[in-house]
């Protein structure tokens, strides 16, 4: 298996389908989160909301690189969310993440094994691979936040005076 479809393989794993590392996916952990729930401040952290946005911000600006365009995302616009006031809003949002993780992955396994190696649009980028498993950990950081801020929602909603 060439390098690319590896990469891609496990950038599906970690957002699509897989269970071989952290026992889930995003799509397995958001799969039954209400808008209710991805929009529930817990203390200082961000919400699920956020950082599902936060996520496919990312993919989607890294997307736009692997089909020829320029890097256009900036950090300082990450958590620019859009409100969620309805399911329909917060089903949008997760559509639009399966769909451009699947992009990604699928952009990713056609690439040719020499561009992992390439200078990423800037050599202050570093190159192709750098940045594709960069994403991969970035993926995974916040796969583990979004777990815990579900398992702290799920237990404040079942003890209602734990917290206060």
């Amino acid at each position: 298996m060439s390098t690319p479809s590896q990469l891609a393989k496990r950038f599906r794993e970690v957002l699509l389908d897989g269970k071989w590392i952290a026992n889930t996916n995003f799509k397995d952990q958001l799969s039954d989160v209400t808008w209710h729930q991805a929009n529930t401040k817990i203390a200082d952290l961000n919400t699920i909301a956020m950082l599902t946005f936060h996520i496919d911000y990312y993919i989607d600006g890294i997307l736009n690189v692997f089909e020829g365009g320029n890097l256009e995302i900036k950090d300082q616009f990450s958590f620019d969310i859009p409100p969620i006031e309805s399911q329909e809003q917060w089903e949008s949002l997760l559509h639009k993440l399966w769909n451009d993780s699947e992009k990604f992955s699928t952009l990713l396994e056609q690439m040719p094994e020499s561009q992992l190696n390439e200078v990423f649009i800037d050599e202050k980028y570093n190159t192709y691979l750098r940045n594709i498993d960069g994403m991969i950990e970035h993926c995974y950081y916040h796969l583990g936040q979004i777990t815990l801020i579900k398992k702290i929602i799920h237990f404040n909603a079942n003890n209602t005076d734990a917290f206060h």
